[in-house]
């Protein structure tokens, strides 16, 4: 048998020998192709080709102009990985229902985004070591271009779900979308792959919003008759126990209070709280009945999964839930990390654009928020003692009620 082995082993490496070539080509060749060398999967020539701005080649630039290039065309690769794990988690909750199965698979795709802004936040610190004099070197060539014109910047807020209501024109363009034309207003390859991003639907705040608002609430789901009466009997529940732990906490606030208006003062604070609470979570604001009351199902929903959240249908949303709420603070922290590297480097002069520069910047980090209500039920949220009861616990994947 050994014999055999051998004599096989020696037949294969002298067809290799005839062939003219090594083990690992004749093994390439046998699959149909050649064999695959590592500059040519990642296309490192072309790659390392296209640092030279507005030149033929990067030889007549600073490096701090290399730099400034090569950074923003990473953090350019980042936002096409963010667009795409957003696509892939959004098309996972546009399905209804959403496979429970599919949920584990969006939780690893909303942190993969989290860590992504995370990475493009620590692309900043390098920009740093550009001195102001450094950067003006070679800035008005820039002119008058802009990171606003980032088009898969526009892409990421668009699929998330950004309101347009919340929109900060940058300068004199008047829209984010006329940013994206040639000066005399006519399409460009990046207009165009906006308004496509545009039509795409769902956007991922859209997507939550439904898979939220068909969350079982006391075991109830929007299909089930008298649905309505149960959401707002959990409400009630809760804003009763809300207001019993503000009273619980006004009065420990009174402990320390100087004075008699001190204490009208604390009352009066502790009040509006209660106020509110039941103002967001009924969804007062909004005039349209039925928007309302659909509203009020999510907020309600993003409650629930927050006060039960042990339970064992309710685990994974509520990891979503969370997984969103580190995305955005992620993006936000992106935003505020630009903010102040601009300020550090260039101070608060009016941006290459035309844009208020660092004023614009701060402005959009404060603004640009997508998911509001997940970040306003922190407000609300008590601890576990002072919850409403549970009912139907047995729905939520429990043996048995108790």
């Amino acid at each position: 048998m050994t014999t055999v082995v051998v004599l096989a082993d020696r037949s294969i490496r002298s067809v290799i020998s005839v062939l003219g070539g090594t083990q690992g080509s004749w093994q390439m060749a046998g699959m149909g192709r050649k064999p695959t060398t590592y500059w040519e999967y990642i296309k490192t020539e072309e790659l390392l080709s296209l640092q030279s701005g507005l030149a033929d080649d990067d030889a007549g630039l600073s490096n701090d102009e290399v730099l400034f290039i090569t950074v923003h065309q990473i953090d350019e690769l980042w936002f096409k990985l963010v667009l795409r794990e957003l696509v892939s988690v959004r098309d996972l909750f546009a399905v209804a229902p959403v496979p429970e199965q599919a949920l584990a698979s969006a939780t690893r795709g909303l942190h993969r985004i989290e860590l992504l802004f995370k990475q493009l936040a620590s692309h900043f610190e390098l920009m740093e070591t550009m001195t102001t004099r450094d950067y003006l070197a070679f800035r008005e060539k820039l002119s008058p271009a802009s990171g606003f014109q980032s088009v898969q910047m526009r892409e990421m807020e668009v699929l998330l779900g950004l309101d347009e209501k919340k929109r900060i024109a940058l300068g004199h363009e008047g829209s984010y979308k006329r940013a994206l034309h040639h000066p005399d207003g006519s399409p460009t390859k990046s207009s165009k792959q906006l308004e496509k991003r545009l039509a795409d639907t769902p956007s991922l705040r859209d997507a939550i919003d439904d898979w939220l608002h068909r969350t079982p609430i006391q075991g109830s789901t929007p299909s089930d008759q008298g649905d309505e009466a149960v959401v707002r009997s959990f409400l009630e529940a809760y804003l009763d126990a809300h207001a019993s732990e503000t009273d619980r906490a006004s009065t420990y606030a009174q402990h320390d209070a100087l004075d008699e208006k001190d204490v009208a003062r604390l009352a009066e604070r502790y009040e509006k709280e209660r106020a509110s609470a039941r103002h967001f979570l009924f969804a007062e604001a909004i005039e349209d009945p039925a928007e309302r009351t659909r509203r009020s199902r999510i907020r309600a929903a993003l409650v629930f999964l927050e006060s039960y959240r042990e339970l064992p249908l309710l685990a994974w949303p509520r990891e979503i839930v969370d997984a969103l709420v580190s995305l955005e603070q992620a993006m936000l922290i992106f935003r505020q990390r630009h903010a102040r590297m601009v300020e550090r480097v260039i101070g608060r002069r009016t941006g290459t654009g035309g844009s208020a520069g660092v004023d614009y910047l701060d402005r959009t980090a404060l603004t640009y928020r997508v998911f509001d209500d997940i970040w306003a039920v922190r407000t609300l949220q008590l601890r576990e003692a002072a919850l409403p009861p549970l009912e139907n616990a047995s729905f939520y994947g429990l043996v048995a009620e108790t």
